[in-house]
């Protein structure tokens, strides 16, 4: 099955094309170019968006309903936000709710598992509940290892908790491996590194933060350019003046990227839930527990592109950060961007990402 869509831009996520059309064939693109019979477009085209961090979405939180119905659930939620791929993610539970998430993604066709804990520092917590953080054991090892050689595996960890065997172990079995939630210092997330972590887990947030003479996981985050680093911007979790000194910070080739960290509230009309246990309330934009910590973030990925096109980022920029980059991250050829054989994932927008459209292997979402 051919169709093509005519538009007056499309964003390959790399560079535009003027007055043209995006050729679909099967689901895959087929190249941008002309076409006779294009479907006319009403706005921009540009790649879906990829979400590496989901923990919920329409009412549903994974950690509450880790199965096959949950995840698509939370999926169908955010792709009426532009979100066509994601990592669902669980925070920190106990182990057999993760192995109840990990059977449920293997049986889906989401992009993937997100696993946020529970092997983490006792003093970056966040809104994690303390009582199920946890050092790794050999079964923790074992269940990871084993959930990396069925399907893609983003599991965030301390290092300095979770030390470098078992992070080689990981890696060696297919994981990626994100350093958060960690007071690990500038050497301690560099040997990590060294040892096959690429990625950094919300960056500022429940990490050792950047001072001048101890760098910790900040600095590591911005100075080593092995380290592709999720960001949530949503005007909450971090100040304006911080998102702009990291985007001018970050050295490559690895890059910054978005997440939304999203809750259950997104795409639903829901004022709270519970977190193992503990109320978080929605309020002003935000989520948060009893005692004012952030609990997630109330936002889908393309309001915090729109955060950061606010600031003056260009917009070729918020697209990548939104899908070429993640799409990279995880070393994942099919997602990110409108090159020949990449899934034919894209939305349509309005010069100010006001939302038109969503196409899902070329169909309407």
């Amino acid at each position: 099955m051919v169709t093509a869509f005519r538009a007056a831009r499309i964003f390959d996520g790399e560079r535009w094309h003027d007055d043209t059309c995006l050729v679909v064939t099967d689901g895959r693109v087929d190249r941008i170019g002309p076409a006779a019979d294009a479907v006319p477009v009403d706005g921009w085209i540009v790649p879906g968006f990829v979400d590496l961090q989901v923990n919920g979405g329409g009412g549903v939180q994974f950690n509450d309903d880790p199965t096959p119905q949950g995840i698509a659930a939370i999926a169908a939620a955010h792709a009426r936000f532009g979100t066509t791929s994601l990592m669902v993610t669980l925070i920190t539970d106990r182990p057999e709710v993760t192995a109840r998430a990990i059977d449920a993604a293997a049986a889906s066709d989401v992009m993937g598992l997100h696993l946020e804990g529970p092997h983490f520092a006792p003093t970056r917590v966040g809104t994690h509940d303390p009582a199920l953080v946890r050092p790794m054991a050999d079964g923790d090892l074992d269940r990871l290892t084993e959930a990396a050689r069925r399907l893609r595996l983003i599991v965030t960890l301390a290092p300095e908790i979770v030390g470098p065997n078992a992070i080689a172990a990981l890696v060696r079995a297919g994981a990626i491996v994100s350093l958060g939630h960690s007071d690990a210092t500038l050497a301690q997330a560099r040997r990590a590194a060294e040892g096959g972590a690429t990625m950094v887990t919300h960056l500022f947030n429940a990490m050792s933060p950047l001072s001048h003479r101890t760098p910790g996981l900040v600095g590591a985050a911005l100075d080593d350019g092995r380290l592709w680093t999720g960001i949530i911007a949503d005007g909450h979790h971090l100040d304006d003046a911080a998102l702009g000194i990291a985007l001018r910070a970050k050295r490559g080739p690895a890059r910054l990227f978005l997440v939304s960290d999203a809750m259950a509230t997104v795409g639903s009309d829901r004022t709270g839930f519970t977190l193992n246990g503990r109320a978080v309330h929605r309020a002003d934009g935000c989520l948060r527990l009893a005692d004012g910590t952030l609990a997630g973030a109330d936002i889908a990925l393309i309001d915090a592109a729109r955060h950061l096109l606010a600031l003056g980022t260009p917009v070729e920029e918020v697209l990548r950060m939104a899908s070429t980059y993640p799409a990279q991250a995880v070393a994942d050829p099919a997602r990110g961007g409108l090159h020949p054989g990449q899934r034919a994932d894209f939305l349509s927008v309005t010069p100010d990402l006001g939302l038109k459209g969503v196409w899902i292997g070329g169909v309407a979402a």
